[in-house]
């Protein structure tokens, strides 16, 4: 049985095997470890609060301390909160948030619309993305399991705050699509090569691939042989990175859909 992180222990609740505790949360074993990850900064630990999502503990300076709930919370000197947190120096309050449970991926609705992300590595596109997709009312993203930590410090801090409102499915990628494929999904592959994506009918139930920064999809994915799309380029740039083109793509998706 996977024990429960309990970082206030043991008593004194200040110490300092506390705080190697909610530091060892920068390190992407020891949050799978202790199923458990960093929120920081006091707009994002507000999200964090207002979504209803498990808090473990809260820990933050004395002058914001009146502001967190009494029974989770630890009060340190700035000091002590900077070496806790990731960021550079001034946080005032860092969270340990509970990581939910796994589950299966659903059949998709009649006009759903789903991101899933193949090998996205750099942790501040995978928070952008998830941004981008509470943006534009996307509920759930799917990942391959070789895309970044979405509880990367990084792209937690990326998400502002959308991580706590996009269901996040880690998963055999490639098998999955195929599935949801299966269950009346249309698959659509962004690509340079694509077919222009302001011509194209966009249907739904549907979901959008997007591919890693370097590499773009994998050769599993590209054997699906999903409609490949892609942005109209007017201008010299040679490309756009990958959340720059998920907005864009979500974008038309969403005023296709809004006049159907």
């Amino acid at each position: 049985m996977r024990r429960r992180y309990v970082p206030n222990i043991p008593e004194p609740l200040r110490t300092a095997a506390a705080l190697r505790a909610v530091r060892a949360l920068h390190q992407k074993k020891n949050r799978e470890a202790e199923q458990a990850f960093l929120v920081q900064g006091a707009k994002l630990v507000a999200e964090l609060l207002a979504s209803g999502w498990p808090v473990l503990s809260l820990h933050a300076v004395e002058s914001v301390a009146h502001r967190y709930p009494a029974d989770r919370l630890t009060i340190w000197p700035q000091h002590e909160l900077d070496r806790m947190g990731t960021l550079e120096s001034g946080n005032q309050v860092v969270a340990v948030a509970a990581m939910p449970q796994a589950r299966e991926v659903e059949a998709p609705g009649p006009d759903e619309f789903v991101l899933a992300l193949d090998g996205v590595s750099d942790p501040g596109n995978m928070g952008t993305l998830l941004r981008i997709a509470d943006w534009f009312g996307v509920r759930r993203v799917l990942c391959s399991v070789d895309c970044v930590d979405e509880f990367n410090p990084k792209a937690v801090q990326a998400s502002m705050g959308s991580l706590f409102r996009v269901a996040v499915h880690r998963c055999e990628l490639a098998k999955e699509l195929d599935r949801l494929r299966a269950q009346g999904a249309s698959l659509y592959l962004a690509s340079m090569e694509g077919r222009d994506v302001l011509e194209t009918p966009l249907r739904r139930p549907s979901v959008l691939i997007m591919g890693s920064e370097s590499h773009g999809p994998s050769a599993a994915v590209r054997a699906l042989a999903a409609e490949v799309i892609a942005i109209p380029r007017a201008g010299g740039a040679e490309s756009l990175n990958v959340a720059m083109a998920a907005s864009a793509f979500c974008m038309e998706f969403l005023r296709q859909a809004r006049t159907a």
